[in-house]
C-alpha cells in the first residue's frame, strides 16, 4: 500500500491531517538534517497506521517535502 506524504518540519507539535484516501500532511519537530526528520517521520506514521517502523519504507522523496512511503510486509 502507498502513502502520498507531505512533511513539514521544524514544527512545534507533531500532527497528522489526513487529506483524502492515503494523502497525509504530517508536522514534525526535527529538522530535515542528519536524515532525521525521516526517521521521525517513519516511526510517528508506523504509530499511527498501527504497524512497527521496520514495516514502512521511503521509496520516493529521501530529500524532499513530498514523499512516497510504502508498507512492506
Amino acid at each position: 500500500m502507498k502513502f502520498f506524504i507531505r512533511v513539514k518540519t521544524s514544527s512545534i507539535e507533531q500532527s497528522i491531517e489526513e487529506f483524502g484516501d492515503h494523502r497525509y500532511l504530517i508536522h514534525l519537530k526535527s529538522r530535515p538534517e542528519n536524515n532525521e526528520a525521516n526517521i521521525e517521520l517513519l516511526k510517528l506514521f508506523a504509530k499511527h497506521i498501527g504497524v512497527p517502523s521496520t514495516k514502512l519504507k521511503i521509496t520516493s522523496g529521501l530529500t524532499s517535502k513530498d514523499k512516497i512511503i510504502e508498507s512492506v510486509y
